[in-house]
């Protein structure tokens, strides 16, 4: 089955959102101005949402931020299922994104702070007491070796000496 056109420029603008329209015209042997309006179209129809950057923060001058992935497990509420409950989580600053799972917990929880207490906080403080919520499992990031497609680089300088034969 062959890829819409649409798809086609998702998946080059997923690779490299700076991707131009010129270059990814040619790429798909279309026109920019084909391109762009598609692009303009997925934007208008929410469809294409957001373009994003990926940062090495290991190599930034600021802090690090902390990252951790929170396990979620919930009630359902009455006639609304897990909307709701994610709908309330989905809006705090705090939470980068927010996933119904399967599995043992119903939501997977990605937050971002500027250290290990202030999102310690956040959970047991915000998250941990919505009503509905039954526990949470915090888990945090330590380092990152690939994010959002692309294999972060080694921070590791290797000083050992060459030996050859």
């Amino acid at each position: 089955m062959e890829r819409s056109f649409s798809m086609e420029i998702l998946d080059i603008l997923a690779q490299d959102a700076r991707t131009p329209a010129a270059i990814i015209a040619q790429m798909l042997n279309s026109s920019e101005e084909t391109v762009k309006a598609e692009i303009k179209r997925m934007e208008d129809e929410k469809i294409l949402l957001r373009y994003s950057t990926v940062i090495d923060e290991e190599k930034t001058e600021s802090e690090s931020t902390i990252h951790a992935l929170i396990e979620v497990k919930v009630t359902p509420q009455y006639r609304q299922g897990y909307e709701a409950i994610a709908e309330q989580i989905s809006r705090y600053p705090e939470v980068r994104a927010c996933y119904l799972m399967s599995g043992s917990y119903d939501f997977m929880v990605l937050v971002d702070g500027p250290n290990l207490r202030r999102v310690s906080q956040f959970v047991t403080e915000k998250l941990s007491v919505l009503n509905g919520v039954i526990s949470t499992g915090t888990h945090f990031v330590l380092r990152k070796y690939k994010d959002n497609h692309v294999v972060m680089p080694s921070s590791r300088d290797d000083h050992r000496q060459v030996v050859t034969p």
